[in-house]
């Protein structure tokens, strides 16, 4: 892998070149955060609105359209546009609140993530900007009418790009240096007619300088922008920093310069209280959409400047704008246009393709490819600059606990917490905030471009200004107190072998590291979660939202508690994870043996809490099932029988044990024979395994389900009329479409149907449903188990899939299925139609639109489309971990190398 950006990725990791200084570190919405929000009642959707956000400065952070910043977000670049005809400029994505939307938040634009290196050397957005007048009211007045049965009113929905008339806008970055960065944004009508175009390229500092902000926050000195002299038909700014330094946007052709300032408008939001400045941040709005020209600087400075390029494009024609923003002490030509300029550019395009070329199987086709390429891109640009002072916030909010006048209020117990790096988010407008679980998910394809962003991203939730001293990780800024699955010993393990794989030794210290902190969280779990000491855990909802007949998160209409399947289950697999690293740790430090025996006993006790016979267990015989287990105060019992995804993830929590592993700490072993020994009860309440139970290549199993559950549990999971979707496996059985599952609680009726789409209830916001739709991060999770047991079984296991076909496969066999299943949502069909378009015949049929991808947050359980977060790459992002995955490896490789085939990345190193 000896490509330019691999190289340039080689002196990022080595600090020899900050590659990474810049990127596309600008959220997609500031708005409506709970950073921002300083209402006495914690409505964050409310309190600072989309309408607010053209005239009122940011406290935590900037938003923007295509933009970029440096990696503490102090300057940051965004594209504006004006079209003529539209109210305000298009400064920043337009989205329903959760309250406006049918099924909660949702962006209301169309926009992709086209490319992107992972040092940002070279990147690529596309946003679709309608000719029309941009329809909020409409958009905001008939989703509002709109019921929860109803599907959403969409952009295209309004007629706004009917005849095709809208312009692509693409925009486009490349690196000559790290902190020399060229800027191409082209425009290309799409429309029948000419039309003209306002473009506003618009450079900017973030706030931290005006006195409402805290003192330990506040800058020593204001920033500065101003125009100076520059090379012939260039418009050129200076731009200053105390503590990011000085650089030059040079703007192509004699285009005007429109300066103010960033900070609030307060004559227009908050009467009666003064402007800090003459100038403020919605001035560029009103100079160009109202036409006052008092608005705008005369003097050509302060910390906001956009150039203002007018053009009329022709139909089919493209104009093309050109900028570049320079440190200002770099080494320039007297032009930084011309020739040159489009030369780095083609040669960044090309490095691209080298690049991806470079980590993309050759087996798999070429759509195959874009996929991945896009989901992978999709990841890089979902980068974002967090920043979040709790103890600061908390005493803006009067709820410090360790200052005086204290009240409890939205994650006061999070004081310690100093968050200012960037994140791998969710999705930058939908979830413009990182996500615990999520992000682990996010470590797999984050790995394939750049393994070293990876690991950096799990030791963030692990360090001390974000773990609670407790132990606890954070969820989510919406309550940094949830709970999330814990699932970062697993992509820990899983970027150890990643990297070894790919550099041929280990990173001993990132593992101590993380391994070390791990350990604090699975004692909080341990401590806080298992609340009778039976090794059976709650949790809440577990990232997995409305699955249940009630809000797990919210006290039981029953009184009591839950003792949870899928808790348990992940409980059992942190476990497994903590082994496996303690074994690599062992190798290099003896003193790790202990916890390896730590560890498997954690197993061995969850294994025997949760396998329990009778009625009181989460096993239920007469179903074949697991399901979660409801305890009320008079001590009565009763399995909540819905057949989930809370049913299924027991299976995850399997892990195989290679021979060179027992080798590796032979004392453990005799350890745990001698415990298996003296309480044989342990040995039976798990997978049989050890000596007479050692499967291909004398591989031992540690894995909660049996052999004998193992098959009756997968012949429903592989039941296309239960969970086997055409297109993944379904957070809920189909069964339940027939069978709704009901429960009464003092005359009330709770229920649960199979509802493959949107949910038709509020329960967490009601903006996303797991009771039906496909989900990528527990598929992946699933897949990861077949594939232990594959290497466990090898052959002597076969199963019927789909479950009543009559074809009988192996484990590697199914797991591959589900896998092409997934990565189907957004290939090609025979008809040439993508499944996670549906039927929006735009999508589906128009070369201009056909080929961009996007990755939802979930999909339609029966036909593949995606719903939810629009731009969800997130954890969706993982199908390229898929393609890659199943494009290196066949079952014969997997046999052969064990868990060191599942990560060669050639064929001829297994052995």
């Amino acid at each position: 892998m000896a490509t330019k950006e691999h190289a340039r990725l080689e002196e990022a990791r080595t600090g020899t070149t900050a590659w990474k200084k810049w990127g596309p570190y600008l959220s997609e919405r500031q708005w409506g955060t709970v950073r921002e929000d300083y209402s006495e009642t914690g409505d964050a959707w409310n309190f600072f609105t989309h309408e607010h956000a053209r005239s009122r400065a940011y406290r935590w952070g900037e938003d923007g359209i295509a933009g970029i910043s440096d990696d503490k977000q102090r300057l940051c670049f965004s594209l504006a546009l004006w079209n003529g005809k539209d109210p305000i400029l298009k400064e920043r994505l337009f989205g329903l609140t959760n309250s406006q939307g049918n099924h909660g938040e949702d962006v209301k634009e169309y926009y992709f993530y086209l490319d992107s290196t992972p040092t940002h050397s070279y990147m690529k957005y596309l946003y679709k900007y309608p000719q029309a007048a941009y329809p909020y009211g409409d958009l905001v007045r008939t989703n509002g009418q709109r019921s929860r049965e109803e599907m959403e009113y969409e952009l295209l929905d309004t007629g706004v790009f009917d005849d095709h008339r809208y312009f692509d806008v693409f925009v486009e970055y490349a690196k000559g240096a790290a902190d020399d960065i060229l800027v191409k944004i082209s425009a290309t009508n799409r429309g029948p007619d000419a039309a003209d175009l306002h473009l506003l390229p618009t450079l900017w500092f973030r706030n931290d300088w005006s006195q409402w902000i805290a003192a330990s926050n506040r800058a020593a000195e204001k920033p500065h922008l101003e125009q100076i002299e520059g090379p012939a038909h260039t418009a050129t700014v200076a731009a200053s920093h105390p503590l990011l330094g000085s650089f030059v946007l040079s703007c192509d052709g004699d285009v005007p310069l429109l300066f103010t300032d960033n900070v609030t408008n307060n004559n227009r939001l908050f009467p009666g209280q003064p402007n800090e400045s003459a100038h403020v941040k919605d001035a560029i709005n009103d100079f160009v959409v109202n036409g006052r020209h008092d608005a705008v600087n005369p003097a050509r400075q302060g910390t906001k400047v956009a150039a203002h390029y007018q053009v009329t494009v022709g139909a089919g024609k493209t104009s093309v704008i050109r900028l570049r923003l320079s440190s200002s002490d770099r080494e320039q030509k007297r032009q930084p246009f011309g020739k040159p300029f489009d030369t780095l550019f083609d040669e960044r395009h090309r490095e691209a393709d080298e690049f991806y070329k470079a980590i993309t199987p050759p087996s798999v086709s070429a759509d195959a490819a874009n996929v991945m390429r896009q989901a992978v891109a999709g990841m890089l640009w979902s980068k974002q600059f967090f920043f979040f002072d709790g103890d600061n916030w908390l005493d803006e909010h009067n709820s410090n606990p360790l200052h005086s006048g204290f009240r409890p209020t939205r994650n006061w117990e999070w004081f310690h917490m100093l968050n200012e790096d960037v994140v791998s988010m969710p999705d930058k407008w939908e979830y413009p905030w990182y996500a615990a679980w999520d992000l682990a998910f996010h470590a797999l394809p984050l790995s394939i471009a750049d393994p070293d962003f990876a690991k950096d991203q799990m030791k963030l939730m692990l360090r001390g200004s974000y773990l609670h001293p407790t132990g606890q990780m954070p969820a989510y800024e919406w309550n940094f107190s949830d709970v999330n699955p814990p699932v970062h010993a697993f992509a820990t393990l899983f970027l150890h072998r990643t990297e070894l794989a790919l550099r041929g030794e280990a990173d001993i210290e990132f593992l101590k590291e993380t391994f070390n902190k791990l350990v604090l969280n699975f004692t909080w779990w341990v401590n806080r979660k298992d609340r009778f000491g039976k090794n059976v855990f709650e949790g809440g909802f577990l990232g997995l939202d409305n699955i249940g007949v009630f809000d797990r998160s919210a006290p039981l209409p029953t009184g009591g508690h839950l003792e949870q399947a899928d808790g348990t289950a992940w409980m059992a697999l942190f476990s497994q994870n903590m082994i496996e690293l303690a074994v690599e740790l062992a190798a290099h430090d003896p003193t790790y043996e202990d916890m390896v025996a730590k560890f498997v006993e954690h197993f061995y006790f969850i294994a025997l809490g949760m396998n329990g016979s009778g009625e009181n267990g989460m096993w239920d015989e007469e179903d074949g099932f697991y399901y979660d287990v409801l305890r009320t105060p008079d001590g009565r019992s009763t399995r909540l029988k819905v057949r989930s995804m809370v049913g299924l993830l027991p299976l995850a929590a399997t892990t195989v044990v290679e021979k060179w592993q027992r080798e590796r700490v032979p004392r453990v072993t005799s350890v745990l024979q001698e415990r298996q020994r003296r309480m044989p009860e342990l040995a039976r309440s798990m997978h049989k395994t050890g000596p007479g139970h050692l499967g291909v290549a004398e591989r031992g199993i540690l894995a909660l389900v049996s052999e004998e559950r193992l098959r009756r549990i997968l012949s429903k999971m592989l039941d296309e009329n239960e969970f086997l979707g055409p297109h993944g496996l379904r957070a809920l059985s189909k069964f339940h479409e027939r069978h709704p599952y009901k429960f009464y609680v003092n005359g009330q009726e709770h229920r649960v149907d199979y509802l493959p789409a949107e949910s038709n209830n509020g329960m967490f916001g009601g903006n996303s449903n797991w009771r039906g739709p496909v989900w990528m991060p527990v598929n992946v999770i699933l897949i990861r188990a077949l594939l232990n047991y594959f290497t466990y079984y090898g052959d002597s296991f076969k199963v019927e899939c789909p479950t009543g076909s009559g074809r009988m496969m192996n484990l590697f066999e199914v797991a591959k299925e589900i896998a092409d299943r997934l990565a189907g949502i957004f290939l090609k069909d025979t008809s040439g139609h993508r499944p996670v378009y549906g039927g929006t015949k735009m999508f589906q049929d128009d070369p201009h639109w056909r080929d961009y991808l996007l990755f939802y947050e979930y999909f339609h359980g029966d036909n593949g489309a995606g719903l939810g977060a629009g731009h969800q790459t997130g954890w969706t992002g993982a199908v390229a971990s898929l393609i890659q995955l199943f494009g290196m490896l066949d079952a014969d490789k997997l046999l052969a190398g064990g868990k060191a085939g599942a990560f060669a990345r050639e064929p001829s190193k297994v052995s």
